[in-house]
């Protein structure tokens, strides 16, 4: 196995001397933020990958810049929920109140991950802590270096086996869209033209095609979002999988972990043992959580998550 950066220096009781109560107060601040609005668990687990894949797990997607050419303002990055932001940024206030200067931004993004995680039903885990602040974000660093919606699996596999996740890492990562929703714009090629012959995508169930169709006209607002698992779209389990045996997968990204055999086992295997689907979830974002990460005397504790300290 190919070792990531720093990935040595992570331990899950880092802070047990400098501020043993850490976890106690990133909970509570997510599960307060959590209890005003759903979308909380959602965006903070995007902000979560979508950090790790650009320049690791750093905190560098937190940084604003007023020239708007931070990571946060990368086009892919545009449709983050500000929820997810102010998740991370209150928990961080929170512990500043407690432990100033002690814990990183990266490090209260990965807690405050896995406890929305665990708010809506998911598994539970312990959480590698000890990474510390990114000194570089840039928009320009971002195209290139997230999964599109259009992407096939190979394209899926290159991406993820470049941060040492493999294929069934990815699949499991991919059920995180339980709780996910999406924009109509980011899938309507597969209703309205996705060829000529067949304007419907055929991998996509006909009944479920003409719901999505109901919701996504085409004159819906291109911000407009429908949940990608529709029967328990608050609930973290494995009935994204089932959707996918069902032909029910919102983006092409998500259909071709069923219609491809290569990667079919898998997900027919999640769909059928919610047991199995959590245990690799939790794996990959254990390995997912080592992607790139600083330790040591590399980057900076951030005082505040959205600014550099100088």
């Amino acid at each position: 196995m190919i070792t990531q950066q720093g990935e040595a220096q992570l331990w899950e009781s880092f802070y047990s001397s400098s501020c043993p109560q850490v976890e106690t107060v990133v909970r509570q601040a997510v599960r307060t933020k959590y209890s005003r609005t759903f979308v909380t668990a959602q965006a903070t687990l995007r902000l979560f990958f979508h950090d790790c894949f650009v320049q690791g797990c750093d905190a560098s997607v937190m940084i604003f810049s007023p020239n708007f050419d931070a990571e946060k303002d990368a086009p892919d990055n545009l449709s983050l929920a500000g929820d997810g932001f102010d998740t991370v940024i209150k928990a961080k206030q929170a512990v500043e109140a407690v432990c100033p200067g002690v814990v990183s931004c990266a490090d209260v993004l990965a807690l405050a991950t896995r406890d929305v995680i665990v708010l809506t039903g998911g598994p539970s885990f312990s959480v590698e802590l000890g990474r510390r602040d990114g000194l570089r974000s840039k928009s320009s660093d971002v195209a290139g270096n997230l999964p599109e919606p259009t992407f096939d699996l190979a394209q899926l596999i290159s991406m993820f086996s470049k941060h040492n996740l493999t294929q069934t890492d990815m699949i499991a990562l991919s059920g995180a869209h339980t709780i996910g929703a999406a924009h109509c714009s980011k899938f309507s090629n597969r209703l309205y033209n996705f060829s000529p012959s067949n304007p419907i995508d055929p991998s996509m169930d006909p009944t479920h095609a003409q719901q999505l169709k109901q919701q996504c006209t085409p004159d819906v607002p291109p911000d407009l979002v429908i949940s990608m698992d529709p029967q328990t779209p608050r609930k973290f389990d494995n009935l994204y999988f089932q959707d996918l045996v069902q032909g029910r997968g919102i983006f092409t990204s998500d259909q071709v972990l069923f219609t491809n055999v290569a990667s079919r086992p898998t997900v027919v295997g999640f769909a059928n043992n919610p047991g199995q689907f959590n245990t690799a979830f939790i794996t990959g974002m254990k390995k997912l959580g080592r992607v790139g990460v600083k330790t040591g005397s590399q980057g900076e504790i951030r005082w505040n998550c959205a600014a550099f300290n100088s």
